[in-house]
């Protein structure tokens, strides 16, 4: 390549890596994968050092993707924290030991562990308790999100000492004064497809894979709500003055008995033979892990010999990341099915042979929109690569041309829509196609009636064929006809009994009590979720003034931005939502946020409690009232619960696993005991 040239395609390298890194970092919505990522940027290292004269100090090569928002404050880190080179051959793995060997001189041992698919994290611990935790930022600053990391079930606010520790006088306590550990919080598949099915419920683009949900999940602006998205943690790296340890094999065994979450998978090697078939297992093993990961760090074990080979500009030369592919499958498009959602946004669903892919059967993937569609150049016929990152539909990621027939089929995006033939209007802005028949288009309003209904906003007990049956009667039409039935009504229904129609309007009834974010969040209106609805209610603090404001005032709402205010405007100026509102008003529900809940004691402080099962009063009550007595939720039972509270119908697995773990079991009535309330 000769150098006029060369110097363009750094340029257009740079410009790449660092949209990708924004995309990334920033905003959570990655616009390639890490493999094309690692290649751009192997290309652009290749050019730099064959062109030096082109080098510069912030070129992708040398620096880190920064994460850094001006929403959170900023804090340096201590020890600079930088990323890991990455590699997909064990050659180069050979190749990294190899130049480590010659960098030492010595022989070395070699520590293997699963590269954790989530964001990193950095945690200061000073006399045992937690003082701060930082993003990885730019490598020199990160934002301090403590008070979110303070709501993560298994990072310990307080170490434990451990059963065999004495202390001296040199030697008070186990753990250094002050010291950092270094790892990363990632979302369990679990807790990702629960987020993905509600956001996809309420028309938000998903999450394209766990990391994205985590780090979003991490710069939450509400502390609470990060209570309830589920994430854990796993440290690997810790960092001090004078540290104790020989080996970082040592230092995490430490951090492990100070009752900090280490993972157990790792491992120590003296080749890279063992290297190897430990990456082999894991290749397969990782299918059946509760977790993503996404390859293997190999460090070399001894501190010493760390220290020795020190750091380029951008990694330590004494780690290196070997990443798993990305696991794929191919199969054949039957054909494409247009859904038409509750808020009129209509997607594209591929219909597919049947195959496997991660251990499940996949028949359905998401085409996104026309866009998508038109990248993929897909037709109707072709053999199709799929993805599943963990999403509720897969999605197709490719086609194999060179399979493609004779006898495909072009797909057409729908001019009108499916459900009822009004014209589709496009979404510039989201590359979305929606069907503006908001009032008469069958899919949207029973889509609006069944999220009025669901757990997360009125909690009414009914199902999609129940609002069928009513919809179709012409009982329901819209929000505020719930409250106008009867048990005469219900009982003309096909199917229904007298228990079931005193079980349904006693629901209704009940609503009646939900708070109003809920009621907010219940209203359905486009892009505003339930973290969105909480901000809103809180801010403006009654329906009213939500209605009469602008959109620069709007804008002014944690969490809400442009896209958002508009929404919010337009749903109120709506002669129709305006009626039904005046409607659910004079059924008596809450439009007006009451003061917040004060704590009732500090009985349950320090203790984390895991519920189960059904209980005198809602789950979500019950939650809070953990909270009001100084407790903490969690959703998943660990070596840390304090507490299995089991109601009616516990789950079997939940109420198994602490009795493995020895976590005590308590019912309502213990746990009443517990907080001092009259039984």
């Amino acid at each position: 390549m000769e150098r006029k040239q060369a110097e363009i395609r750094i340029i257009e390298l740079r410009k790449a890596l660092n949209d990708a890194n924004r995309k990334y970092y920033v905003e959570n919505s990655p616009i390639m994968s890490d493999y094309d990522f690692d290649m751009l940027l192997k290309e652009l290292e290749a050019l730099e050092k064959q062109y030096p004269e082109f080098m510069t100090q912030d070129s992708p090569s040398r620096k880190v993707g920064s994460d850094i928002r001006k929403e959170f404050d900023q804090f340096p880190h201590r020890y600079p924290m930088l990323s890991l080179g990455n590699t997909y051959d064990i050659s180069e793995v050979e190749a990294f030991a190899e130049r480590a060997g010659k960098g030492i001189g010595n022989a070395f041992t070699i520590s293997c562990e699963l590269k954790f698919d989530g964001t990193a994290i950095c945690l200061t611990y000073k006399d045992g308790k937690l003082l701060r935790a930082l993003t990885r930022g730019d490598g020199s600053v990160g934002d301090d999100v403590t008070a979110n990391v303070r709501n993560i079930s298994n990072i310990p606010q307080e170490l434990k000492v451990p059963a065999d520790f004495v202390p001296t006088l040199l030697a008070p306590q186990p753990w250094p004064d002050e010291f950092e550990i270094r790892g990363e919080i990632y979302m369990p598949w679990a807790a990702f497809d629960r987020l993905n099915e509600e956001r996809m419920k309420d028309e938000e683009q998903p999450f394209a894979n766990p990391r994205n949900a985590a780090s979003g999940s991490l710069k939450l602006l509400d502390s609470r709500m990060v209570a309830k998205r589920g994430l854990e943690c796993t440290l690997y790296h810790l960092l001090g003055e004078d540290l104790p340890y020989e080996t970082h094999e040592q230092a995490l065994d430490a951090a492990k008995s100070w009752g900090l979450p280490v993972s157990d998978a790792r491992r120590t090697f003296r080749s890279t033979a063992e290297v190897e078939e430990y990456i082999k297992y894991w290749d397969t093993g990782r299918k059946n892990l509760p977790f993503a990961t996404d390859g293997i760090v190999i460090k070399v074990n001894e501190l010493a010999y760390q220290e020795d080979l020190g750091f380029t500009a951008k990694f330590p030369r004494w780690a290196v990341a070997y990443k798993f592919k990305a696991e794929q499958a191919l199969t054949r498009l039957l054909s494409i099915d247009y859904q038409v959602g509750r808020t009129g946004a209509v997607t594209p669903v591929a219909n597919l042979e049947p195959v496997q892919l991660s251990g499940t059967v996949v028949k359905r993937a998401s085409l996104h929109n026309a866009e998508q569609m038109q990248l993929l150049d897909v037709h109707i016929g072709d053999y199709v690569y799929v993805e599943k990152g963990g999403e509720i539909i897969p999605k197709i990621t490719g086609v194999e041309h060179e399979k493609r027939g004779e006898d495909v089929i072009l797909p057409h995006f729908p001019e009108t829509c499916p459900d009822c033939g009004t014209a589709l209007v496009r979404d510039e802005q989201e590359a979305k196609s929606f069907c503006p028949n908001r009032t008469g288009c069958p899919t949207q309003i029973k889509g609006r009636l069944v999220h009025f209904l669901s757990r997360k906003a009125m909690n009414i007990i009914a199902g999609d064929a129940t609002v069928d049956q009513l919809y179709n009667l012409s009982l329901v039409w819209n929000v505020a006809d719930f409250y106008e039935l009867t048990k005469e009504h219900l009982m003309s229904m096909e199917g229904w009994k007298d228990r079931a129609a005193e079980r349904f309007l006693k629901s209704i009834e009940e609503s009646r009590k939900v708070g109003f974010d809920r009621v907010l969040y219940a209203l359905g209106i486009r892009y505003v979720g339930e973290a969105t609805a909480r901000s809103v209610a809180r801010h403006f603090g009654n329906i009213d003034a939500i209605a009469s404001a602008g959109i620069e005032e709007l804008l002014t709402v944690e969490d809400v931005g442009q896209v958002i205010a508009e929404s919010i405007h337009e749903f109120f100026a709506s002669e129709d939502n305006k009626v039904v509102v005046e409607r659910l008003k004079a059924a008596g529900l809450k439009f007006e946020m009451e003061a917040e809940s004060k704590a009732l004691s500090s009985a349950l402080e320090g203790m984390t409690i895991v519920i189960s099962g059904n209980f005198s009063i809602s789950r979500d009550e019950m939650k809070a009232l953990i909270v009001a007595h100084g407790g903490k939720n969690s959703g998943s039972v660990s070596g840390r619960t304090s507490y299995l509270l089991a109601g009616e119908k516990a789950g079997p697995e939940k109420l198994k696993k602490a009795e493995a773990l020895g976590v005590k079991i308590i019912d309502e009535s213990g746990f009443r005991k517990l907080t001092g309330e009259q039984i």
